[in-house]
């Protein structure tokens, strides 16, 4: 950094916020003739369309603010002598003839009307001098105009039409157009600044769009959505927080967390089971189990719910057609508890399966050498080594669980959970406030549970690698053990299938529950009526996945491998995402992008965004952990031949991470195909959801017509990721060996 190159910026900024000021005063200025021209050609339109009869004067002056945004008015009568009197009149239109019809100005205007001219006042009223007067405090000030209403002869006035506009009207364009002309000064500056100042101007460009994606995508809804929770009639007010906090939704709040806990623990302890079998033990079948097992996780979040209804429900084949139980009853927290399980505990067994498999054997070899028995290595060996896998896995299934709402609406009965409750204030009562303070709310277990779990990892070491680890792993299970662990796997497998075996069947079945004769109408009708929302899916994940994937491996290299200021901050906020309900993040856009400058809501770009920003954490992370697994020589060898930052990005280090970047990009298309959480607040009659559409139809009771939708997102969803499987598949670079 020079005095000559700082003085090279200071001129060149000084130069572009000149231009950029006198672009925007031109800019304003022509837009306020523009503006004023045209109000006054659209009001004397406007003025011709008034009644001929007297009785219609008052509903034609209701009428006025819905036909001119905000606008105001009075009808005038003239008697022979030219004298104006009110004939019919809003409140504000009132006050202001009331005030100001002596005046010269208002003298004025009445003798243009009898030239047949419209007239506007030179200078508008102050909306201060109408204090009191119902209406007049939804604006700074007023534009009155005078405009005449001819005869049927078209020669003369047989009256005149005052309107008042609001002063303010045209502020949100000029509001925009001055957030523009800022937003360009700050931009230029910045990046000129990095361009000349910076070593590695590359470097430093990436930095400030992750952290302008991160302040506008993250923070700023965010932002939004707390600051919304303090507000109640425009005012500052703790109402929300104190409704927040009442017994009705700590009730929900606990609902929330019991369930979560049972159901993170229950699916912890099938994770652990079916990662122990896979991963110690020498059973057969290994890559099956991993692929059934995994099934739930790219299903739609409503197949099982709709399965578990159409086996258990109150007309299920099982209870009611099978053994004619009439008074059982699936809904509540029996059924969320079984449905949550089966859907989250692969979670559990993807996380516990990497923990297990990096496990060195070395000190259980150890101790089987010393004679210690196989239960009793695994109980003061194995296990302790897993306990944080254990413990990341048990609060990752938790935070789900609190999150998830997709499952609890249509099954929750009269067991009340928190996420369901902020969905109804947000749809069912139109209060954002109180959906986003009950989404805010949720976060309080979830963060209690992520400090727990990080201060116990913390104050242990389970540090086992010190040097070149082993490919062998020591089975510990006895023959029984395997047996039972097999036969315990197989029911659940065999339980998840008959779960997607009763989806395909649903498509074929007339009514399931009342007539279970085969048809192929549901086929037919699903795909016609769902067929916009299955190009939408498709087209907006698609969108999404390589945008996802790409800042993904570009924030995991900047993360990593450099050193800028703010640093941490920018972790924090591009993983934030990861720790909030869909909820929140849902109700937070909302907010934030249904007004200028970023007016986004109702467009497919809203959910693009909401796609990349959900899950580029899970990127990020998957990016950095392959990225700490590569020496930087690799990199700094190109950039010593002359590669500049994107060519060693391009060239080197993204072939080298491409498991990760696969991986990133085929979890951000399954996870957007299955969305729901946040989806369902910002979706649109253009860009609809399929998740929403198969929830609509099963809320519908049409579950045929639910199952067909089900059917063809898990066939999507199951090719792309059976495509990206087949592309990362493990070449035995990681395999490990069971000895017995």
């Amino acid at each position: 950094m020079t005095r000559q190159k700082l003085l090279k910026v200071l001129v060149a900024c000084l130069v572009f916020v000149a231009c950029d000021i006198w672009m925007y005063t031109s800019l304003r200025g022509s837009f306020r003739s523009y503006y004023e021209a045209n109000s006054l050609k659209e009001v004397s339109l406007f003025a011709r369309t008034m009644p001929g009869d007297p009785s219609y004067y008052e509903d034609w002056i209701a009428g006025l603010p819905q036909e001119i945004p905000g606008a105001r008015g009075m009808i005038l009568e003239r008697d022979e002598e030219w004298n104006f009197s009110p004939a019919a009149s809003d409140p504000v239109a009132k006050a202001i003839w009331n005030t100001y019809h002596d005046q010269e100005e208002f003298q004025k205007g009445l003798e243009s009307v009898y030239y047949l001219l419209p007239y506007k006042v030179s200078k508008p009223i102050k909306g201060t001098d109408l204090a009191g007067i119902e209406g007049s405090e939804n604006s700074a000030g007023w534009w009155v105009y005078f405009l005449p209403v001819p005869d049927e002869s078209g020669f003369d006035s047989s009256g005149a039409v005052l309107m008042a506009i609001p002063e303010d009207s045209a502020a949100p364009f000029e509001q925009l157009l001055r957030t523009l002309a800022i937003l360009a000064g700050l931009i230029f500056v910045t990046l000129f600044s990095v361009g000349t100042l910076a070593r590695d101007p590359i470097t430093g460009y990436g930095v400030i769009f992750l952290f302008g994606m991160a302040i506008a995508f993250v923070a700023y809804p965010l932002f939004e959505a707390l600051r919304l929770t303090f507000v109640e009639a425009g005012v500052f007010s703790l109402a929300i927080w104190k409704r927040t906090f009442s017994p009705q939704y700590l009730v929900s709040l606990w609902g929330s967390v019991k369930l979560g806990i049972i159901t993170a623990s229950v699916a912890t302890v099938i994770g652990f089971a079916f990662a122990f079998l896979t991963e110690r033990t020498g059973v057969r079948g290994k890559k099956l189990i991993g692929t059934l097992a995994t099934m739930p996780v790219i299903s739609p979040p409503f197949s099982l719910t709709l399965s578990i209804i159409l086996l258990f429900g109150n007309n299920g084949l099982i209870t009611h057609q099978l053994l004619g139980i009439r008074n059982a009853s699936i809904y509540g927290l029996g059924g969320l508890v079984m449905v949550q399980t089966i859907g989250m505990f692969p979670i559990a067994y993807m996380t516990l399966s990497s923990v297990l498999r990096s496990i060195d054997s070395t000190m259980e070899d150890a101790a089987l050498d010393l004679r210690a028995s196989r239960l009793g290595t695994f109980l003061t060996i194995t296990l302790p080594l897993s306990l944080p896998g254990l413990l990341s896995a048990w609060l990752l299934v938790f935070t789900n669980s609190l999150a998830d709402f997709a499952n609890p609406l249509l099954l929750a009965g009269s067991y009340r959970v928190l996420s369901v409750e902020a969905y109804i204030e947000v749809t069912g009562r139109s209060n954002l406030g109180g959906g986003a303070a009950l989404s805010l709310l949720l976060l309080m277990p979830t963060l209690t549970a992520f400090f727990a779990q990080r201060y116990w990892v913390n104050k242990k070491s389970v540090v086992t690698v010190t040097g070149k680890p082993s490919t062998r792993l020591a089975e510990l299970a006895t023959r029984p053990v395997r047996i039972c662990l097999s036969i315990f796997v197989g029911l659940c497998l065999v339980f998840i299938l008959s779960l997607y075996g009763t989806i395909v069947a649903g498509c074929f079945v007339k009514n399931w529950g009342i007539d279970y004769s085969f048809t192929l109408s549901n086929i037919g009708e699903a795909l016609s009526r769902g067929k916009q929302a299955i190009l939408s899916t498709v087209i907006l994940a698609a969108a999404a996945t390589p945008i996802a994937g790409l800042i993904a491996m570009a924030a995991a290299l900047i993360v990593v491998r450099r050193t800028f200021v703010g640093k941490r901050i920018l972790e924090v906020l591009l993983m934030t995402p990861f720790a909030i309900p869909g909820t929140l993040l849902g109700i937070s856009y909302i907010l934030a992008f249904n007004k200028p400058p970023l007016l986004l809501v109702g467009t497919g770009a809203i959910m693009v965004i909401n796609y990349v920003i959900r899950e580029l954490p899970v990127g990020l992370e998957t990016g950095a952990a392959s990225l700490r697994q590569i020496d930087p020589s690799i990199e700094e060898a190109a950039q010593d031949l002359g590669a500049d930052t994107a060519q060693v990005f391009t060239t080197v280090v993204l072939p080298l991470i491409r498991p990760s970047f696969l991986t990133s990009m085929s979890y951000t298309f399954v996870r957007s195909m299955t969305a729901v959480s946040a989806v369902i607040f910002l979706i649109s009659a253009r860009w609809y959801h399929l998740t929403v559409q198969i929830y609509n139809f099963s809320e519908n009771l049409r579950f045929g017509l639910a199952s067909v939708l089900s059917t063809v997102l898990i066939i999507i969803v199951l090719g792309v990721f059976v495509l990206m499987q087949f592309l990362l598949r493990d070449r035995g670079l990681t395999e490990k060996s069971i000895i017995r």
